[in-house]
């Protein structure tokens, strides 16, 4: 079955719980599934290594993931309104596939979450579209017909789903971020049948 893959890196929780609901927006669309993966921490000591299979949680991406997927939804936390390095070392790697053109015409979602609520969560979304402009995918954020994108008061913006976590990474995900989660995985899956199905359309 034609996937679409969720990948992300979390360091606290509330990216991978995003990307739970990212994938079940994808698999109410039939015919299409959610595969979720994420990327090893990386350490400052050249020396250090994670081990191949993460103690818990989904397997870590390969290229054949990237590779073989309909569609993608990228995830980070912020970093100073950027994407964490795990996933941009990840990212990094993916010359062959620039190469090759895998990613050309795929449609490409992204989310975020921060502990600050104007802590660069859109700068973080804009940061995770640059590599993929260069792959050729087709971005795709949330429209305002989405209407908790005008009701929300924690996370929630037209580049795509965010999360206003608070200083101890602990607010839990708010209806409205939620619903802007799944709203994007449904956007994502109906998106990329379509591309594979023109005729569907």
């Amino acid at each position: 079955m034609p996937y679409i893959l969720i990948l992300y890196y979390s360091r606290y929780g509330a990216v991978a719980q995003m990307a739970q609901y990212v994938a079940r927006g994808i698999e109410h669309m039939p015919g299409i599934e959610a595969r979720l993966r994420t990327v090893p921490p990386v350490s400052p000591t050249t020396e250090a290594s994670e081990d191949n299979i993460p103690a818990s949680g989904p397997p870590y991406a390969t290229l054949e993931d990237l590779k073989e997927c309909v569609g993608l939804a990228l995830g980070s936390p912020t970093r100073f309104g950027n994407m964490a390095a795990p996933l941009k070392y990840f990212l990094d790697q993916t010359g062959s596939l620039w190469q090759s053109g895998a990613l050309i015409g795929k449609p490409a979602g992204f989310f975020t979450s921060t502990t600050s609520l104007h802590g660069g969560q859109e700068t973080t979304l804009l940061s995770m579209m640059i590599p993929l402009l260069h792959h050729g995918a087709l971005m795709v954020g949330l429209p305002y017909s989405e209407t908790e994108l005008f009701t929300t008061t924690t996370g929630g913006t037209p580049y795509g789903p965010s999360h206003f976590a608070g200083q101890d990474n602990k607010l839990p995900i708010s209806p409205e971020e939620k619903n802007l989660c799944l709203a994007l995985g449904k956007r994502l899956a109906k998106i990329a049948i379509q591309l594979s199905h023109p005729s569907s359309s």
